[in-house]
């Protein structure tokens, strides 16, 4: 056990240790003066994470371990019985308009003797005997996350962008088809117009236009369910109609006869066309239904387009939550399909994607839009990593009783063994220069751990790399727990 005078240290003592074996022998009598020293029995909480930093510890004799809170729990990060190690309020040396809080919780394994000092003569000492020092450290420490705050938002703005284009892309595409159908359809009715003008001049009964109109009715119910041929089967087909026109002296039997195939029309139906007009009516009337079909199927063409716009739309504003809480109850399986909307622009098409949904997973609370970010920089990450080809993997699951995962999977090299525990350090990336920030595993890092309680952890391997977050589904479960086992260590 270290020997001291009281409860003081001495100079001599407090030149022992490393941190203090430089200073001047005037500035050892101060540092003696103003701290003190403290027991701590096996098994106490000396701080905890997130209180107010009021104090700077020096071990002197015994064990410590320093533990982060992590996905709600207590994970330890360092544990050392080295004489002169130091934690606590190492950030004392901050303007007052930097919150100072403990960075860790600090736990004391055996009976540990520590040299204390307050944090505020701590900072003092600093700055009075190191001003230009604590200059450079605090301008290091405002400005480093100066930086990160701007860079951070700048890749959001990026990332906003680049999914706006790909949206713009996604929208044009629909909103085009429905504009060009749209077009067609009215040269179509115009058509059908003149056509009708024809066959009800006179030349049809009452009889033969009602079994017209039930032609005209079971042509629609055929055009909406018909199968979808392969080429073969198609170009077979399209022969048969074909060579049956020409046989009954129809004009432009290679321009009729794909779009009859294409609404379930054969050689058997067509039969039936004489039967209920006559034969001297036919040509028209297969004109007339030619017409039917062309402008149902336009029509389904317009539903399917507009459909498609509803549908982006919708995914829009599920992936930006701009009508929404912040936080609120949310399936995560509908945040990522949201997002693979958002992002399917951007995959190319030699990447196959593959979804393994748990739906029994419960719906969880969330700060939803930041989640889909999350997902956003995840999944950009996979892509970027495969380039054109290969496999994206979306899985979800159980990971415990309590908590679900998210796991997004890609084939591309994986990441090298040894850069992997720096992949989550603010501005750290393998991208070209001008390609990548290094904060899109950082964003996702903090979003997940800080903001949701939740861990994110990843396994690769060449051909197989897996991001996996776990998000616990009651958070507040795991804040009370760690609180009654801080209570108990404690005493």
């Amino acid at each position: 056990m270290t020997e001291h005078i009281g409860d003081r240290l001495t100079p001599d003592e407090l030149r022992t240790l490393f941190l203090f074996e430089s200073l001047t022998d005037d500035q050892l009598r101060t540092i003696a003066e103003q701290g003190e020293v403290d027991r701590r029995p096996a098994g106490t909480v000396v701080y905890g994470e997130g209180e107010e930093a009021t104090c700077f510890f020096v071990l002197l004799d015994g064990e410590l371990s320093l533990s982060r809170r992590v996905h709600g729990v207590d994970v330890e990060i360092n544990r050392t019985s080295q004489r002169g190690v130091y934690a606590g309020a190492t950030q004392a040396y901050l303007a007052d308009s930097v919150g100072r809080t403990y960075l860790n919780t600090m736990r004391a394994v055996t009976d540990c003797v520590f040299f204390v000092l307050p944090a505020e003569t701590l900072a003092t000492i600093l700055r009075d005997w190191f001003p230009m020092a604590m200059h450079l450290l605090e301008g290091l420490f405002i400005g480093m996350r100066a930086t990160q705050t701007a860079v951070g938002e700048r890749e959001r703005l990026v990332a906003l962008g680049s999914l706006s284009a790909g949206l713009t892309h996604e929208l044009n595409n629909p909103a085009a088809a429905a504009v060009r159908a749209t077009s067609v359809l009215r040269d179509k009715v115009a058509g059908m117009r003149h056509k009708l003008a024809m066959i009800a001049d006179g030349r049809l009964d009452g009889t033969r236009l009602r079994a017209l109109v039930e032609l005209q009715e079971d042509a629609v119910k055929r055009a909406a369910s018909a199968p979808e041929l392969s080429a073969m089967q198609a170009s077979d087909a399209e022969d048969a109609v074909e060579a049956w026109l020409d046989d009954h002296d129809i004009t432009g039997a290679w321009d009729i006869a794909p779009t009859l195939v294409a609404g379930g029309i054969d050689t058997e139906w067509l039969d039936r066309i004489a039967d209920a007009v006559g034969e001297e009516n036919r040509e028209a009337a297969v004109r007339w239904l030619t017409y039917t079909i062309d402008t149902e199927m336009l029509m389904r063409e317009i539903d399917d387009s507009v459909t498609r716009v509803s549908t982006l739309v919708a995914a829009a504003k599920q992936y930006s939550q701009l009508d929404r809480a912040p936080y609120q109850t949310v399936d995560v399986h509908d945040l990522l399909i949201a997002t693979l909307t958002m992002l399917r622009g951007r995959i190319p098409k030699g990447v196959r994607g593959v979804k393994e949904f748990d739906r029994s997973l419960p719906a969880i609370p969330a700060y939803a839009a930041e989640l889909n970010q999350v997902w956003t920089n995840l999944i950009d990450n996979a892509l970027s990593a495969m380039g054109e080809s290969g496999t994206l993997t979306i899985r979800t699951g159980w990971e415990n009783e309590h908590c679900l995962f998210v796991e997004i999977g890609d084939t591309g090299p994986g990441i090298p063994e040894e850069i992997r525990p720096r992949i989550f350090e603010p501005f750290f990336t393998t991208k070209p220069v001008g390609e990548g920030t290094g904060l899109g595993l950082d964003i996702s890092y903090r979003i997940v751990v800080n903001k949701h309680g939740g861990s994110i952890k990843v396994d690769s391997r060449p051909g197989d790399t897996r991001f996996r977050v776990i998000l616990p589904v009651d958070p507040t479960r795991y804040m009370v727990r760690n609180e009654e086992a801080e209570r108990l260590a404690a005493g």
